[in-house]
């Protein structure tokens, strides 16, 4: 019976949002002006009454608010409280983030049903769960099992637990994994996957986390799907909560966000919800658009079929499908769509560059207005289109850039003090880490301390040669306890000059200070230390650029992080930081493990057969704390994500996957290394086996045409998607050869050929931009 829902579809910018906003603003009118709590099974006053009070004066909230990520979440909740003038509390969610915050509120009943600990919940971050699984696998991922996968014990860890979050996000239960593995790979001849054995180690590892409090998003998303929103309480208290539910781009949420929508739709919710076929950018991370679109059957159906007003896509989506795809069509696109051609990668980012400097210098167009998007930026093509516009005073803005935390020189800087105040970690520093720490160390001092005004970050009293000299003469190596001499060990320390000399001496006494502070332990955890080491030599009252303090943020809160973790898993053992449960015994008789799976679901405790069985860990908490920070996997999440001043007039530039989950819009694109064959591929944003987990197929293999379908269906996706935000112009950027040096042939190379090549003198007439020196931009990539 379809319902006083609503379902809007359409194609990207076409209202959709909009339609979702104006349905919020009729509930709360509707619930404004009504005197009597109505429910589903009561009369109703008109066919267009919606059968529901939303309460807004009540301390909970009566609408969900769901969106398909962070940014988009804060967009919705900035417009929906814009059009209510504030009177309505708006919180909006991603269906993770619900899920998360439902679990954690909801964890006694939990804890009653599965027999948990009576322990407060810790979320594991990706990192730290790779960690932590790595060690409790690694006695049963051998060398003869990584020989046969053919993938290092990194990737292979990372692909079992992918296949945990998969399994979660489509609603199935943990017990099934098995199943849907030994059906999908059967005749997957490359792929020597054990399903038996994954669907062990998933198992050891949930009970494992359950046990100790530990929660990750597959672990919360599993815990929500199969024992918490089946119960009968939770569902009461939700229906209390929510009359009415609001999610826009649902095409991009997981199938388990479909389960909480009809939960809240047969309790007498109303919904409104958008989908966009052509925007279905998570497919491959958990997402299942085909299966949420069967909800649709439940609502009142509205469709858009409004192209934008300034888009390409009314004019132009049809011709470069049947070019791109179909490779036909007419011989030519219009001046709209206009090409640079060049033979290497780096004549191809210059030009680019010099045709964005023209077009602003001219002022056909604001840097606001430009958006550069490709499908994989490497570093070399991030620095050097930021070298050359930033030295023409264009700013650049990175769309969710997140570069490892390690390639912060700042942040290497303050890994190596830790080396110098606790003992053991001699091994972890070189001489090249010391000279890198001295220059980072000698930023400011009391006369820079006087011009805080300055926006510009303090350059170092102490150059890198200098710190090269010292560090040569004065850095003693030790495993266990490195030392720094005074300056007078090295014999022509009168050359440093006093400048250097002075700051250098500071930095000892600085050291010397925390060591003995150390010993009388005064320094409560290596956190306080880096604290104090940022407020004494990187803070000290300067201005650091946005992009150094999101750094130096994501490493306290990094650290915090991993000394919470490891606190709680020494209330299990005080003697070993990661207790772990032997497996051992149970390599033995792997079949004695699967006989009943849904049994170790229930009692995850039942588990822990031995829990003085241990495996030891010779390296303590500090030097796997810079292990994993320089093994790249933790980066730094941009915030606040709203620039302003110059910044907010900025040149954007993103991947393909950043620039369309943002759901911005430009009047110029510049589609960069068009010649690319990633312009089809998932790449990074698809998770090993996400086929095999999508509803419509569960279980089924995955074939070369398959694949093949795919790759089509995602090409045309992006182009269309693409397409719609765009307004003016798009300039498809191609280069002969790749940056290995490899000739590109990539899908939109007949786009290339088609459409008008750009006339341009621009490498040859007017001096816009200095020379990119390549030797500095490979050591700066270095």
């Amino acid at each position: 019976m379809v319902s006083d829902s609503l379902w809007i579809t359409g194609p990207s910018r076409s209202g959709k949002t909009s339609c979702l906003v104006e349905q919020f603003c009729h509930w709360v009118k509707s619930a404004n002006s009504s005197k009597t709590h109505y429910t589903k099974s009561q009369e109703r006053k008109s066919s267009n009454s919606i059968a529901k009070r939303l309460y807004p004066q009540q301390s909970e909230l009566g609408v969900l608010v769901l969106a398909a990520n962070d940014e988009n979440r804060r967009d919705l909740a900035d417009k929906l409280v814009s059009a209510t003038e504030g009177t309505y509390p708006v919180r909006g969610k991603t269906p993770l983030g619900f899920i998360q915050d439902e679990v954690i509120l909801f964890w006694p009943l939990l804890i009653e049903s599965l027999q948990l600990k009576a322990q407060f919940p810790v979320r594991l971050r990706p990192e730290t769960e790779q960690e932590l699984a790595t060690k409790l696998w690694r006695s049963q991922i051998n060398e003869e099992i990584l020989r046969q996968v053919g993938i290092n014990e990194y990737r292979l860890v990372r692909r079992i637990l992918d296949t945990l979050q998969l399994v979660a996000y489509s609603g199935t239960s943990f017990a099934e994994i098995e199943n849907i593995l030994s059906r999908s790979l059967a005749n997957q001849e490359s792929i020597n996957l054990n399903p038996e054995l994954v669907e062990s180690l998933l198992l050891d590892w949930r009970n494992w986390c359950l046990e100790r409090g530990f929660l990750t998003y597959g672990i919360m998303t599993e815990l929500y799907s199969q024992h918490l929103l089946p119960q009968t309480r939770y569902q009461q208290a939700l229906f209390k909560r929510y009359q009415a539910v609001l999610a826009d781009d649902v095409q991009d949420y997981p199938a388990v966000a479909r389960q909480l929508f009809e939960v809240l739709l047969e309790g007498g919710a109303v919904g409104a919800f958008s989908f966009n076929p052509e925007s279905v950018v998570r497919l491959g991370l958990g997402a299942d658009p085909n299966y949420l679109q069967e909800l649709s059957a439940r609502c009142q159906q509205e469709t858009l079929t409004q192209f934008p007003l300034e888009s390409l896509a009314d004019s132009l989506a049809t011709q470069i499908q049947e070019i791109a795809i179909e490779s036909g069509g007419l011989l030519s696109l219009p001046e709209a769509v206009q090409s640079i051609q060049t033979t290497s990668r780096s004549q191809l980012l210059r030009q680019t560059a010099e045709v964005i400097i023209r077009a602003i210098k001219e002022e056909q167009v604001q840097p606001k207005e430009v958006a550069i998007v490709a499908p994989g930026l490497d570093a070399i093509a991030r620095y050097t289109l930021v070298e050359i516009l930033t030295k023409q005073n264009i700013p650049v803005e990175f769309l969710n850039d997140q570069r490892p935390l390690i390639s912060s020189p700042n942040i290497r800087g303050l890994l190596t003090v830790l080396a110098f105040v606790y003992p053991g970690l001699g091994r972890l520093v070189d001489r090249d880490a010391v000279a890198e720490m001295l220059v980072v160390l000698s930023k400011g001092g009391e006369e820079d301390r006087g011009n805080s005004e300055s926006p510009v970050s303090p350059s170092s009293h102490i150059d890198p040669v200098r710190a090269g000299l010292i560090a040569d003469h004065c850095f003693v190596p030790h495993p266990e306890q490195p030392n720094l001499l005074p300056v007078t060990a090295f014999d022509r320390w009168d050359r440093l000059g006093y400048s250097a000399t002075t700051a250098y001496s500071e930095i000892l006494q600085w050291l010397e200070e925390q060591r003995k502070q150390k010993e009388l332990r005064l320094i409560p955890s290596p956190i306080s230390l880096l604290d104090r080491a940022i407020q004494r030599f990187l803070w000290n009252g300067s201005n650091l650029p946005y992009e150094q303090l999101a750094a130096l943020r994501e490493l306290l809160e990094t650290a915090q992080h991993y000394w919470e973790i490891d606190t709680r898993l020494r209330q299990f053992s005080p003697n070993t930081q990661y207790p772990i449960p032997n497996p051992q015994s149970e390599i033995q008789n792997p079949q004695s493990k699967i006989q009943n799976p849904q049994s170790k679901i229930q009692n995850p405790q039942s588990k822990i057969q031995n829990p003085k069985s241990k495996i030891q860990n010779s390296q303590s908490p500090i030097a796997e704390f810079i292990q994993l920070l320089r093994r790249g996997t933790i980066t730094a999440n941009p915030y606040p994500m709203r620039p302003v001043g110059i910044q907010s007039n900025a040149v954007t530039l993103a991947t393909i996957f950043q620039y369309r989950s943002s759901r911005r819009s430009h009047r110029w694109h510049f589609w960069l290394d068009a010649g690319s064959p990633l312009w089809a591929k998932g790449g990074a944003a698809t998770l090993f086996g996400a086929p095999f987990f999508l509803r419509e197929r569960m279980g089924q293999p995955w074939t070369a045409e398959d694949e093949k379908l795919a790759d089509e269906q995602r090409l045309q996706r992006i182009l269309a998607d693409l397409l719609a935000r765009v307004s003016e112009r798009i300039y498809l950027c191609h280069s002969d050869l790749a940056v290995n040096g490899q000739e590109q042939l990539g899908p939109l190379l007949s786009l290339v050929n088609a459409c008008v090549p750009l006339t341009s003198s621009v490498t040859t007439q007017e001096n816009h931009t200095q020379p990119v020196e390549w030797d500095s931009l490979q050591y700066e990539v270095k």
